[in-house]
């Protein structure tokens, strides 16, 4: 018989590894789902510029757009407002890929806002097989919300000319909210920090138990706009000025005499209690607030409350509920070089089934992604109760990664021996003064990155020293390596994105039976890695079974084709019409019959929450 394809998802034609993307988000008809005003939008600064004509003579690198409508600087970090400005102008000029929309409100009320990105021409953007991006859970790890945003970009930018990224948006959406802590993030570009300053959000919280909340955060000392060290002479203190370069302190060997003592971090002791810098902002940790495996702040520090208590955490949760579509996700962190999965802590466990997909994408990251390692949270890094990914993959059955962006490897692309993290100076016990960080520094950014000590009178401690590294350095790119590094882990993910599972009715064939009934027989494969029901999912009931539908004639009788070979087939015997199949593998085929009074045509149609909609007519 003659097959007439109507798919609204098509299975073929993409290489995964070409295509790419960093965030999306929709406007959608969900509950939590808010369409942003024009108001709203025209508020914000505009970071970007319209696109000016190419340089006569030019040519265009690979990777990159050639003439991008939106113009967008990715060697810089953008406040929330910044970031909403990109993603207004990205939905303005590519309407048919992008559409912007809100999850809700911050504590402080800004929106989370959301790209939705797909193909919107092609099917359902809700019914395709989806990818949920987020980055900036943490407030000072800052650049995965320019790396989702990038993914946007990316994507639209190269629709209609790179045939991966077609395919990619035809078949599938993607779920972008660039910044999930917008509050956390405007307070660390905008206030004077330090590299790990704020981690949390800012709703407010009584860290020391005086009464009093937020009182006794940091102080910028020098006014510099950076929160740095604080050093004060003592002829007995643990360090020393280094000699290979004056602005660095270096641990003493046992038997030398020191020089300094390090204070820790600019501040005063601003509420009396004798303790410096002890209840600063929010202090919780927004990625142990999750109803999976949530344990309380005297076991898990920053758990906060109550699980689901930060109103950030309930608005992801509500819109993830909402798009049972979702199949994968990720969260990018800083910093160290790592392709995360979970469980974050060893009292659970993820299903070996399914602990295979992991690890067959992440051994593609590890190839993506030079210096990054595949790792599993408690056992490689910490243990994490109540952290996010393991609630997407807990509660919601999707195949998560968190990537820690960002590791010491790009700084000469070597693995370093010897020497410590950050300009506190090396290894005493083998003299090696000049670190990685600070040799990066003298070397490709003409010391940029240091704070040049200066005195300064202090109320409590007296007269100190202020100086150290930047905010903005150690755990974030610099400028010229940012879209690099973000273009290798939007290519991860993009990659991840391919790989989610993909229904198709591949061949639906007929067989008169006699007497006006008809046989008719159909082929549903996924040929994508990951299946249309994880492990955990299927133990769990989390989503709805795949349903196999056949139109066109009354269904006497529908079955399962247990083996092709000797015709053995389990019978449904209720509503023999839609064909329940619990799970279709990953690159796995699935076959169903049904006996039909009719001569057709017949319409069958594969209907996967996490595998998108296929349909096929034969007549």
């Amino acid at each position: 018989m003659t097959n007439i394809r109507t798919t609204s998802i098509a299975a073929r034609g993409f290489s995964a590894r070409v295509a790419t993307v960093l965030g999306t988000a929709a406007l959608l008809a969900a509950p939590a789902l808010r369409t942003l005003d024009a108001q709203q939008i025209r508020t914000a600064p505009p970071p970007v510029r319209a696109t000016q004509p190419p340089v006569a003579g030019a040519l265009a690198a690979l990777g990159s757009p050639p003439n991008p409508k939106v113009a967008v600087s990715w060697d810089r970090f953008y406040d929330h407002a910044g970031l909403m400005e990109i993603g207004r102008r990205l939905a303005a000029a590519h309407p048919g890929f992008i559409k912007m929309g809100s999850i809700g409100k911050s504590t402080e009320g800004r929106d989370m806002f959301l790209l939705t990105v797909t193909n919107f021409s092609v099917g359902d953007a809700d019914k395709k097989p989806a990818m949920w991006i987020d980055g900036n859970i943490h407030a000072n790890e800052i650049q995965g919300a320019e790396f989702s945003l990038y993914t946007a970009w990316y994507l639209a930018e190269m629709a209609d000319r790179v045939p991966a990224v077609d395919s990619l948006l035809r078949n599938y959406t993607l779920y972008i909210v660039p910044s999930i802590n917008p509050d956390g993030r405007d307070h660390y570009i905008h206030q004077p920090n330090n590299a790990s300053s704020p981690r949390t959000g800012l709703a407010p919280r009584d860290t020391d138990g005086d009464g009093r909340v937020d009182e006794d955060g940091l102080d910028d000392l020098n006014g510099d706009g950076h929160i740095t060290q604080m050093r004060r002479r003592n002829p007995n203190g643990r360090f020393r000025v280094s000699p290979e370069d004056p602005r660095l302190l270096v641990p003493v060997l046992p038997g030398e005499k020191g020089e300094y003592d390090l204070l820790g971090a600019e501040g005063f002791d601003n509420d009396g209690d004798g303790v410096v810098n002890e209840d600063g902002p929010g202090v919780y940790d927004p990625n142990r607030n999750w109803p999976w495996r949530w344990a309380p702040q005297y076991v898990q520090g920053g758990a906060d409350r109550y699980p689901g208590s930060l109103v950030e955490t309930r608005n992801i949760m509500d819109f993830v509920i909402a798009h049972p579509n979702i199949a994968g996700a990720q969260s990018y962190h800083n910093s160290g070089g790592m392709l995360l999965r979970g469980p974050g802590v060893p009292q659970d466990e993820y299903r070996p089934q399914d602990v295979q997909v992991f690890d067959q994408l992440g051994r593609v990251g590890e190839e993506v992604l030079p210096g990054y390692r595949y790792m599993i949270v408690w056992k490689d890094l910490y243990t994490v109760w109540g952290g996010e990914l393991d609630w997407f993959y807990g509660a919601r059955g999707i195949l998560t990664f968190s990537n820690e962006l960002w590791t010491p490897f790009l700084y000469f692309y070597r693995e370093e021996r010897g020497g410590g993290g950050g300009f506190g100076g090396g290894n005493p016990q083998n003299r090696q003064y000049q670190t990685t960080e600070s040799r990066f520094n003298r070397l490709l950014l003409m010391g940029e990155a240091m704070v040049e000590w200066t005195e300064v009178d202090h109320p409590q401690y007296g007269k100190v020293e202020v100086g150290g590294t930047k905010k903005n350095f150690g755990r974030v790119e610099p400028g010229f390596m940012l879209q690099s590094d973000g273009h290798r882990n939007m290519m991860f993910t993009l990659y991840q994105t391919s790989q989610m599972p993909l229904v198709e009715v591949d061949s639906v064939t007929t067989r008169a039976l006699g007497n006006g009934l008809t046989e008719v027989t159909a082929v549903v494969v996924n040929r994508r890695v990951a299946p249309t029901h994880t492990q955990q999912d299927l133990e769990n009931r989390i989503t709805r079974p795949n349903l196999i539908t056949l139109a066109g004639g009354r269904v006497i009788s529908g079955f399962t084709i247990d083996n092709p070979l000797n015709g053995d087939a389990t019978e449904q015997k209720v509503n023999p019409a839609s064909i329940r199949v619990p799970n279709i593998p990953g690159q796995g085929i699935v076959r169903v019959k049904w006996i039909v009074q009719g001569n057709g045509p017949f319409t069958v149609t594969a209907d996967s929450q996490k595998g998108g909609v296929s349909t096929l007519r034969s007549r």
